[in-house]
């Protein structure tokens, strides 16, 4: 008797859905994005972590560490959106 594979002809999303870490890996992925990207204009513009600290208005330098670090998903989107305008770009958050 052949042994058939309950995964063919589903979807990576369907996968994690039933391993129930689908919104968990989706934040993931995102943070990591935003992170590099954040990370990558900072290094563009020349903005240290210590001009970055001061342009977001944060008073802790951790708190930008937090947000640097793309395994770290516990970011509000008020954080999001200060490091987006302290270099010069904004936030869009959709539903798609």
């Amino acid at each position: 008797m052949k042994k058939t594979n309950k995964h063919i002809g589903s979807s990576f999303d369907d996968f994690l859905k039933e391993e129930g870490i689908l919104e968990e890996t989706q934040a993931a992925a995102a943070k990591k994005v935003f992170a590099l990207k954040l990370m990558k204009i900072m290094k563009e513009k020349k903005i240290s972590k210590t001009e970055m600290t001061m342009r977001m208005h944060t008073k802790s330098r951790a708190q930008l560490d937090r947000l640097l670090d793309p395994t770290n998903t516990s970011v509000t989107l008020l954080t999001l959106e200060k490091a987006a305008n302290a270099v010069g770009k904004h936030l869009e958050v959709q539903l798609v």
